[in-house]
């Protein structure tokens, strides 16, 4: 099941919203009582909407639930000896990361990943991690644990929650009539973005590689690279926006996971902006205990160049997510060294946000080809394909071209001049998002989200 479907949106999302709200009230009780019931009707729910994906997975994510949970008190301050607490660690970082590895790049037998498990390892390693670092406490509720890693607006896709920003919103939370409507806003939009923005441009990207891409003239190419660039934008920051939302329907308060990237005036600044959770999760539990910044020059490349390919391996077992991640790697490693002050002193800030688009948006023909000779053939279409604008006609369609104009609209790279603030808090804008969206769904077939595959 996916956000962005007629039976979450119209079946699945109304009934847990009506028995998350209604059983509390009619059961009656204390704060405290509502905020337990409220705790395990989520939960309930949470379960359900991950069993859509298969018993088995549901199974998976239990035992990954129990047993993280179990080692948190292993390796808890005072509970146990620093011996104890080290084999603890150890042992969570062997078998969540083993789980990983086993079903992402292993896999003798093919099976199919399940959904979100990129995700849900991530923030079960993240809680012993800090338990163990005693940043956080533990949590002594399996119950309450177990909603941390499954709550399912963040479940599939993140943002990657950390234990420590949601701990205190476990067991004390109130949902007032501003913070439901700002969460149904922000679904809404975050369902126009997916649905018909990155829907749309799909369409035009998926037509141009299916067909053969060493014939590509280079107007073709670039309009292939670019929709691409915007749908996985698009696709994305539209599931954190739904995630993010339907966090304050229910009292959570997700962290941002997007801050308009394509406005980025560095690589760095570029990494800073983009899938911000998973790009903090790796500064926090890889590159900071590296040493991160506290080295020499040295050692913060390799720290640096380590975390990357760690990013790239993160994505999947095909060799173009480590070819992309290695090549961030060398180019945040150069901008340290020198290239990041000439990024700095440049006047025109107009162009570093151009010339970051243009090698974010190659990249992401290494991250979208199915090989790196073809990422290889597509991008050298795009610089010695020729100039045929006249063979844009058999790829773009009325829709797409609105699509395409929205995009440059609302991607982040025209809004260092403006902001869509105003259109993200309006009621009767969102309201039509929402019908126009629920619309398309009925009359469309691509749907899926491109991050349920990590």
């Amino acid at each position: 099941m996916v956000f962005s479907s007629l039976i979450f949106c119209t079946i699945f999302l109304p009934l847990c919203l009506l028995v998350y709200y209604g059983a509390p009230r009619i059961i009656g009780g204390g704060q405290e009582r509502k905020i337990i019931l409220s705790n395990y009707i989520l939960l309930c729910f949470s379960l359900i909407f991950y069993a859509f994906g298969g018993i088995k997975y549901l199974l998976l994510i239990i035992a990954v639930i129990y047993i993280n949970w179990s080692v948190g008190f292993l390796v808890t301050k005072g509970r146990h000896g620093k011996v104890a607490r080290r084999v603890g660690l150890i042992a969570a970082i062997l078998f969540d990361m083993g789980l990983l590895f086993f079903f992402k790049y292993y896999n003798p037998q093919e099976i199919v990943l399940p959904v979100g498990i990129s995700f849900f390892t991530f923030q079960a390693l993240s809680y012993v991690i800090d338990v163990y670092n005693d940043t956080v406490e533990v949590q002594e509720n399996p119950f309450y644990f177990a909603l941390y890693i499954s709550c399912f607006p963040q479940l599939v896709a993140g943002p990657i929650v950390h234990y420590k920003d949601i701990a205190g919103q476990l067991t004390d939370r109130v949902v007032g009539s501003y913070e439901f409507q700002e969460g149904i806003k922000r679904f809404c939009f975050g369902l126009g973005k997916k649905v018909l923005i990155a829907n749309t441009l799909a369409v035009v990207v998926d037509q141009i590689w299916s067909g053969d891409i060493s014939k590509l003239d280079s107007t073709v190419a670039w309009l292939g690279a670019i929709c691409y660039s915007f749908q996985i934008y698009f696709d994305f920051s539209g599931y954190s926006d739904m995630a993010i939302g339907l966090g304050k329907m229910f009292g959570f308060d997700f962290k941002e996971n997007f801050n308009h990237p394509y406005r980025a005036e560095s690589v760095r600044d570029f990494w800073r902006r983009w899938h911000i959770s998973l790009s903090s999760w790796f500064r926090d539990y890889v590159y900071i205990p590296l040493g991160g910044s506290r080295c020499c020059m040295a050692r913060i490349c390799l720290n640096i160049f380590v975390v990357f390919l760690l990013t790239g391996i993160w994505h999947g077992a095909n060799i173009t997510f480590l070819v992309w991640g290695v090549v961030y790697g060398v180019l945040l490693i150069f901008e340290r060294l020198f290239l990041g002050k000439i990024l700095e002193k440049n006047p025109i800030k107009f162009l570093n946000r151009m010339l970051i688009f243009i090698v974010v948006t190659i990249l992401w023909v290494v991250f979208r080809a199915p090989s790196v000779a073809d990422a290889g053939i597509f991008i050298s279409r795009m610089f010695v394909g020729g100039f045929k604008p006249i063979n844009l006609v058999n790829h773009l369609s009325g829709l797409s071209v609105i699509a395409f104009i929205c995009a440059c609209l609302f991607g982040g790279f025209v809004q260092a001049h403006m902001s869509v603030k105003a259109v993200k808090g309006n009621a009767f804008v969102c309201l039509g998002l929402l019908l126009l969206s629920l619309l398309f769904l009925v009359n469309g077939t691509y749907n899926p989200f491109i991050y349920y595959q990590f």
